[in-house]
C-alpha cells in the first residue's frame, strides 16, 4: 500500500509541474511564440534541419535523453533510503529538469539551433565556448563508451533481449519511410509498437548469443564493436529515415512499460521493505549529500539532456511553443520512470523482508538495472499475469533500446562537436560529416579497448566522473539560459537557483571523487576530474564578467536586446 501513496505523490508533483509550472515558465519567462521561425524552417536541409510533428520530435527527445540512466541512478540511490530519493526525483524534474531542457531547447532555437557550446560563445565569449566543449565531449565520450558496455553486458546476460532489440531497428527504417511518403503516422506507430511486442514474446523463447570467442575477442567485446559500428551509420542517416521512427517507437514502447508498472502498482499494491533512511550502511559508504544527487544523475536533472536538446531536437522544432511538450514533458517522462524504478527496487516484489533488501542491497552499487528488472518484472507478473520469462524480456529490452537509442545519438552529437572544431579551428578535414563521425567512434573504441584491453569495457574506468561531470555540466547550461535571460531584460532566478544547488553539489562531489581518486593512485581520474574542475570554476567566473558589465552597461528595450 505505501507504494500507492509513493505513486500518487509522485505523480500529482509531475501534473503540477507540467499543467502550472512549465506552463508560467514557458509563457512568463522564455515568452515562447508560436509565430517565430524555427531553425527547422529556415535552415531545413532534409538532414539535420526536419520539422516535425510535437509528437514526434518528443518520443526522439524522450528516448534519447532517458537511456538507462534514469534506471541505472535511482536503482543505485535508493540504498541511502527511499524518502531522500523519491523527494529528489520529484522536486528535481519539476523545477530542475524540466526547466533546464525546456529552457536548453528554447535558447538554442532561438540561435539557429546552435549546440550549448556554441550558444555559450554568443551569450557569454567565445573563450567560454572551447571551455564549455570539452566539457559536453567528455560527457558524449562516458556515455557513448558506458552505454556500448551496458548493452553489450544485457545482450550477454538477456539473450533473448538481442532478436527484439534489433528487430525495431528495421521496423523504425520502415516506418521512416512510409512517414516519409505521407502514409498516416498513428496506424503506423500502431503497428509498429505491436511488431515490437511480438517480436519482444518471440524473443523470450528464442535466445540469441554470440560465439563466447570470436576473432580473438569475447562475446561481450564483439558486441560492443558491432554496436559501435551500428551507431556510425545511424548517425550519419538522415534523422526521418531512423533516428524519429525508432525513438518515437521506443518512446511508445516505455509508454506502455510504464502503463504495465504503474498499472501493477494500483492492482498489487505491494508495501515497501526498503528503509524510508538507512541507517544500516556499511562502513565508508559516501556521504549522502552531496552525492545522492549526483548519482540519481538523470532521474532528476542531467546535462546531458541539454546537449540533445541543443543538439538534435532544437533542429527538429516545428514551432517554438512545441518545446514545453518536448522538453518539459520529456523530463516529466524521464522522471516519471524514475519514479516507478523506485517503487520496483523498494518493495516486496525484489524482496521480502527487509532483511532480504539489505542482502540485495548490501552496499552502495549493488541491485542497480538487475534489481529493476526482477522487482519489476514480478511486479508485471503479479499485476498483469504476464509470465516473468516474458516480463523480464520486455524490461531488458526497454534497456537495451533507451540505452542504443543514446549511444547513436551520441554519436551523432559527437560529430556536431567535431565539425564545429573543424569550424573553429578551419581544419577542412573535420568539417566533413563521414569524417567527424569516424574520429568520434575512434575515440570511443580508443577509450574502450585502449584503456580497458580486449575486454572493450575501458569505459567504465572514466564512468565514475560521469556523475559529477553531467551535474556540473547541467549547471554551466542552466548558466548559459541564466545570462541571456539576463540580457533579455527577464527574471532570472527560476534558472539561476537551481543552477546554484546544482553547481553546488556537483562541486562538492567532484571535490570528494578526486580526493579518492588521489587516494588510489588512479591519475586517469585524478586528471580528467580536474580538468572538469578548473574549467566550471573559468566558465563560472567568465559569466559573472559578462552579468557585470551588462548590469553596468545602459540598457536597451527587451525588442532591441533580442535582436
Amino acid at each position: 500500500m505505501q507504494s500507492v501513496v509513493i505513486v500518487l505523490v509522485g505523480i500529482l508533483g509531475m501534473l503540477f509541474g507540467w499543467f502550472v509550472y512549465s506552463k508560467f515558465i514557458a509563457e512568463k519567462i522564455f515568452k515562447m511564440d508560436d509565430d517565430f521561425v524555427t531553425p527547422a524552417h529556415e535552415i531545413n536541409d532534409g538532414v539535420d534541419y526536419v520539422p516535425t510533428n510535437k509528437v514526434v520530435l518528443w518520443g526522439h527527445h524522450f528516448t534519447s535523453v532517458a537511456g538507462a540512466a534514469p534506471i541505472v541512478g535511482p536503482a543505485i540511490a535508493v540504498y541511502w533510503g527511499w524518502v531522500p530519493a523519491v523527494l529528489w526525483v520529484v522536486l528535481g524534474t519539476i523545477f530542475f529538469a524540466g526547466v533546464h531542457d525546456m529552457g536548453a531547447l528554447w535558447a538554442s532555437a532561438r540561435h539557429k539551433g546552435k549546440s550549448m557550446g556554441a550558444l555559450s560563445e554568443t551569450v557569454i565569449g567565445k573563450r567560454t565556448r572551447a571551455l564549455f566543449m570539452v566539457v559536453v565531449f567528455l560527457v558524449l565520450l562516458m556515455v557513448n563508451a558506458v552505454f556500448g558496455v551496458v548493452i553489450a553486458n544485457s545482450f550477454v546476460a538477456n539473450p533473448s533481449a538481442v532478436f527484439p532489440a534489433w528487430s525495431a531497428i528495421a521496423v523504425a527504417l520502415v516506418i521512416g519511410f512510409l512517414l516519409k511518403r505521407n502514409v498516416p503516422m498513428m496506424p503506423l506507430v500502431a503497428i509498429g509498437v505491436a511488431v515490437l511486442y511480438a517480436t519482444i514474446y518471440m524473443g523470450s523463447g528464442m535466445p540469441l548469443a554470440l560465439p563466447s570467442e570470436m576473432f580473438g575477442l569475447s562475446d561481450k567485446a564483439n558486441w560492443i564493436l558491432i554496436l559501435f559500428v551500428y551507431a556510425a551509420v545511424a548517425s550519419l542517416l538522415p534523422v526521418w529515415m531512423l533516428l524519429q521512427p525508432r525513438d518515437f517507437i521506443n518512446g511508445m514502447q516505455l509508454l506502455v512499460g510504464l502503463v504495465l508498472l504503474y498499472g501493477a502498482v494500483f492492482v498489487v499494491m505491494p508495501d515497501i521493505t526498503a528503509p524510508a533512511f538507512n541507517t544500516e550502511t556499511v562502513a565508508n559508504t559516501p556521504s549522502i549529500i552531496p552525492l545522492l544527487f549526483v548519482t540519481i544523475a538523470c532521474g532528476a536533472v542531467s546535462g546531458f539532456h541539454g546537449i540533445v536538446s541543443s543538439g538534435t531536437s532544437s533542429k527538429q522544432l516545428n514551432k517554438e511553443t512545441d518545446g514545453r511538450f518536448v522538453g518539459y514533458l520529456g523530463a516529466v517522462g524521464e522522471g516519471s520512470l524514475a519514479l516507478i524504478t523506485l517503487v520496483a527496487v523498494s518493495g516486496v516484489m525484489l524482496a521480502v523482508t527487509p532483511e532480504q533488501w539489505h542482502e540485495i542491497y548490501s552496499h552502495l552499487g549493488a541491485g542497480s538495472v538487475g534489481a529493476f528488472i526482477t522487482g519489476g518484472s514480478n511486479m508485471i507478473q503479479a499485476g498483469w499475469g504476464i509470465p516473468s520469462e516474458v516480463s523480464s524480456t520486455l524490461l531488458a529490452v526497454m534497456v537495451v533500446l533507451f540505452a542504443g537509442t543514446t549511444m547513436d545519438s551520441g554519436v551523432r552529437l559527437q560529430r556536431y562537436i567535431i565539425q564545429e572544431w573543424g569550424e573553429i579551428y578551419n581544419i577542412p578535414v573535420l568539417k566533413s560529416g563521414i569524417t567527424a563521425t569516424l574520429v568520434a567512434v575512434a575515440c570511443c573504441l580508443l577509450l574502450a579497448f585502449g584503456a580497458g584491453g580486449a575486454s572493450g569495457s575501458g569505459g567504465m574506468i572514466i564512468w565514475p566522473l560521469f556523475g559529477s561531470t553531467n551535474q556540473l555540466l547541467a549547471s554551466l547550461t542552466l548558466l548559459v539560459i541564466s545570462v541571456y535571460l539576463i540580457k533579455l531584460g527577464r527574471p532570472a532566478k527560476y534558472t539561476l537557483i537551481p543552477m546554484s544547488f546544482v553547481l553546488v553539489m556537483a562541486f562538492f562531489a567532484g571535490v570528494i571523487k578526486l580526493s579518492e581518486y588521489y587516494e588510489k593512485g588512479n591519475w586517469l581520474l585524478v586528471g580528467l576530474d580536474v580538468i572538469v574542475l578548473v574549467v566550471s570554476v573559468l566558465v563560472m567566473l567568465e559569466a559573472w564578467s559578462v552579468i557585470v558589465k551588462h548590469k553596468s552597461a545602459p540598457q536597451d528595450s527587451e525588442a532591441e536586446r533580442a535582436n
